[in-house]
């Protein structure tokens, strides 16, 4: 299995939460909203060239807007592999949390 930081564990999830919008400002902003801190760029882009790198993520440039001043955005996208590890530490996770209800209702 590959092993993944929990701060990257916490990024795929957001990808997957934020679907086509998963771009390094979006997913900073919602970490920070969910996590109630506010989480750092440097804390989301390093990790996310190492999940990409890994073959985790992958990313594609979206159209340039107004907006953003003409500027693209990297939209981040899980790949199957990723998808599969976080299937995996999702399992684990369950499976130590059952043995704590008390834990688990708190």
């Amino acid at each position: 299995m590959k092993t993944i930081t929990q701060n990257e564990e916490q990024i795929l999830l957001s990808i997957l939460q934020l679907g086509e919008d998963a771009y390094l400002v979006a997913i900073q902003q919602y970490l920070s909203r969910v996590m109630h801190k506010n989480i750092s760029l440097t804390s989301i882009h390093l990790p996310l060239s190492r999940l990409e790198t890994n073959g985790l993520i992958k990313s594609v440039w979206g159209e340039a807007t107004a907006i953003r001043g003409g500027r693209r955005k990297k939209i981040y996208h899980i790949t199957r592999f990723g998808f599969e590890v976080l299937e995996e530490y999702k399992r684990i996770h369950d499976a130590l949390w059952q043995d704590y209800p008390k834990l688990a209702t708190s």
